[in-house]
């Protein structure tokens, strides 16, 4: 089985803004991750990454707010985008 596209995509907003999803089905996990999907997530503002999610080969799923790193517990895809969507919201929220 080769890399499987799942989604991708890309959408510019007003001010400057960028959302950027996608995922890849793959043969085998990328370690440290025990499933099956590569991916990453991002939100984009001014240039600079507010918000981001991947599973970084030596790292496992984790997620970037703002400058700061912390775990992220991968459940499945749709479990994926929610959260990342819900981390959107908060810091757009809170500005």
């Amino acid at each position: 089985m080769k890399a499987e596209l799942v989604m991708r995509f890309r959408h510019l907003l007003s001010q400057g803004g960028l959302v950027e999803m996608v995922v890849w089905r793959l043969p085998h996990p990328v370690p440290p991750s025990t499933h099956a999907f590569k991916y990453r997530l991002v939100y984009v503002v001014n240039g600079e990454r507010v918000i981001g999610f991947d599973n970084e080969r030596g790292k496992g799923d984790h997620m970037h707010i703002g400058t700061k790193e912390f775990p992220h517990q991968f459940v499945d895809v749709d479990r994926l985008i929610d959260d990342f969507q819900r981390e959107v919201e908060t810091w757009n929220n809170a500005r």
